[in-house]
């Protein structure tokens, strides 16, 4: 009896095998027969999956916010049962540090889909921006739940402190790349700005016995 094929499965593996040539070789530069090859299927069949090149993209995009989806949750239940808003941010800031070869991958390959988002115009229509979108809202409503339990100092924009801590790791991230700073140097900016943003536990301590 034939194996059966599990379409979804495929679709996933062709989709590893372009971000796994992606981050070695840049985005511009790949080809559905270079993926076909590091997939180890013709390259009919990745053709026959994704019919064109810019589907081949637009579904290893999605690929890849699922992975750092689910990074971002590992680093979240690593902080314990109960994480607070400060942990949590910090679990989305510090996931996307290229720190291991899954976050570098991440990193090098999500700059070039931004990058080619520019100039071609099939990825410049479709919805690029709704997962940088969506961290952002997720850090905006963090800082807020922070705020209203008191945990952030007075007079702070959480809308504005999300947006500049979003662009610093990413920041961040592309001067690890090149060698400019090290993953834990990095890491110390960012605990740098949140301590910044996020009041001690003296200071929580004090506000509480004021109330």
């Amino acid at each position: 009896m034939p194996k059966r094929v599990d379409h979804t499965e495929r679709r996933t593996e062709i989709a590893e095998a372009l971000l796994r040539v992606a981050a070695r070789r840049g985005l511009h530069a790949v080809g559905m027969r270079d993926v076909a090859a590091e997939a180890g299927v013709s390259l009919r069949l990745v053709q026959y999956y994704f019919e064109t090149k810019e589907k081949l993209l637009l579904f290893g995009l999605q690929q890849l916010a699922d992975r750092f989806g689910e990074r971002v949750a590992a680093r979240v239940r690593a902080a314990g049962d109960h994480p607070g808003p400060r942990a949590m941010i910090e679990a989305m800031l510090t996931a996307a540090l290229p720190t291991d070869e899954d976050s570098r991958t991440f990193h090098l390959v999500y700059t070039s889909y931004a990058v080619l988002s520019v100039t071609d115009e099939v990825l410049a229509a479709q919805p690029f921006i709704a997962n940088p979108d969506a961290a952002e809202g997720t850090l905006v409503a963090l800082f807020r739940q922070a705020e209203e339990s008191g945990l952030i100092r007075p007079g702070l924009d959480a809308h504005l402190e999300a947006v500049g801590l979003l662009a610093m790791s990413a920041g961040l991230g592309t001067s690890i790349l090149v060698g400019q700073r090290s993953p834990e140097s990095a890491a110390a900016v960012l605990k740098h700005q949140l301590d910044r943003i996020f009041r001690d536990d003296l200071t929580d301590a004090a506000a509480r016995t004021r109330d």
